[in-house]
């Protein structure tokens, strides 16, 4: 059914806004998640860190970073036309069935969880206020160009017929990639390698996870902007390949120690969901159980492989997200079908170009967000310290940075008082 304007669809309208709010849990399901891999003092720097995107990406996307994606300007970068969310209305956005605005509301979603999944590579030693400057530059240098690109009306990707259905450029291989990027900049944490690092609360792990999968329902389904025909074979798609991504992660687990992980079990939804997003609306559910089964093996074999050396990627953003969201992306290349998507097909069906350009996106995507991400950090680092002192990190960052404990029984703050006594020295705060 159209309403007054005409061409917009209320029912289409109504999806999306359920879809949103489903996005929009996505960012304290995260903040959950990361939390319960961190150790106790630093749960609420870690949620915060996800919880500050809220304020800052959609400041900024209100601002400027909207336009920047969205509006026409060149194929690399949009135009202002939309600075200070000028010019979106009631009315619909070229070619679609729903406000103008709540586009611009489901669009906003994305940017703030996608802020929100770098910190995972610096939790534990970054500072509060450093992670909040980087996450404004990075928003519109890195994910609104990204955004344009595969995105915008003459986006130098879209126009050459990329195809990302709810985001394996801007959101996925950004993340992962720009997570590399921070963790080499910002250095290991003091103790990476000489203690274990096991999550304190696996609980929130899979009740984070969890959430995630319910949002990314929202997530790849909304971005079929209806409850048309690829939408609905979104939902279908994000359901199908998590699953399978799980179990493949059951084998792997049973292989490697013979005992199936409650953490592993949440990491391997989180890939399986990942994996599927650029390709959710385009491929096949039987091919959608296939990529289930693909993308597990990059992604869990980085995640075993990465703790083996000095990069200290903590909560393996790279391995969860770049590689899975690059896996997603050139499965389109290879098994789109127009009869599924009613937009093209990948090399399978003889469209051998498509995975060309699929290929070239994942080459200029991750080059493009782990260079800049690098160049960004340089410059916040040439301006403010990046990290807490080793004594601060030793304390933990809740008291610290927040002054706060996410546990009243923690020893944080007995530790601070302490020290305020003069009664310990920085090196003997134990961890």
């Amino acid at each position: 059914m159209t309403d007054a304007l005409g061409a917009i669809d209320t029912g289409d309208t109504a999806w999306m806004i359920v879809a949103s709010a489903m996005v929009l849990l996505m960012t304290p399901a995260l903040g959950l998640f990361y939390a319960g891999f961190v150790r106790s003092k630093n749960v609420l720097n870690t949620f915060m860190m996800s919880i500050a995107a809220f304020g800052v990406a959609t400041v900024v996307w209100a601002l400027v970073g909207y336009s920047l994606a969205f509006d026409t300007g060149s194929g690399f970068i949009g135009g202002l036309g939309h600075v200070f969310m000028n010019d979106i209305g009631f009315g619909p956005r070229d070619g679609q069935t729903i406000p103008h605005l709540l586009f611009f509301v489901f669009q906003t979603t994305f940017i703030v969880v996608t802020a929100a999944l770098v910190s995972g590579a610096v939790v534990e030693r970054m500072r509060f206020g450093a992670y909040l400057v980087f996450m404004a530059l990075w928003c519109v240098a890195v994910y609104a160009v990204l955004a344009h690109w595969v995105w915008g009306p003459d986006g130098w990707l879209f126009t050459n017929g990329v195809l990302d259905f709810a985001g394996g450029v801007p959101v996925e291989m950004a993340s992962g990639f720009s997570a590399f990027a921070a963790a080499l900049v910002v250095g290991a944490r003091k103790d990476y390698g000489r203690l274990a690092d096991v999550p304190h609360n696996a609980l929130f792990i899979l009740l984070g996870a969890g959430l995630l999968w319910f949002g990314w329902i929202g997530f790849n389904g909304g971005s079929g902007f209806s409850v048309g025909n690829q939408g609905i074979l979104a939902v279908v798609n994000t359901l199908l390949t998590p699953a399978f991504t799980l179990i493949m992660w059951f084998i792997f687990d049973l292989l490697r120690g013979r005992k199936v992980t409650a953490v592993g079990a949440a990491t391997a939804i989180v890939v399986g969901c990942v994996g599927i997003t650029p390709a959710a609306g385009l491929i096949s559910p039987t091919w959608a159980m296939a990529l289930g089964i693909v993308v597990a093996v990059p992604s869990y074999a980085m995640i075993m492989w990465r703790p083996r050396t000095r990069l200290d990627e903590t909560l393996d953003v790279l391995g969860a997200h770049g590689l899975a969201g690059l896996t997603g992306t050139l499965a389109i290349g290879v098994v789109a079908q127009k009869s599924w998507n009613g937009v093209g097909d990948g090399a399978l069906y003889g469209n051998v170009d498509q995975l060309l350009w699929q290929l070239i996106a994942v080459l200029a995507a991750t080059t493009y967000a782990f260079g800049m991400t690098y160049v960004l950090l340089r410059l916040v680092g040439w301006v403010m310290p990046l990290r807490v002192s080793r004594k601060d990190e030793a304390i933990g960052l809740d008291i610290t940075e927040h002054g706060e404990e996410a546990y009243a029984s923690g020893e944080g703050a007995i530790l601070l008082v302490q020290d305020l006594d003069g009664t310990i020295e920085g090196e003997k705060v134990r961890v």
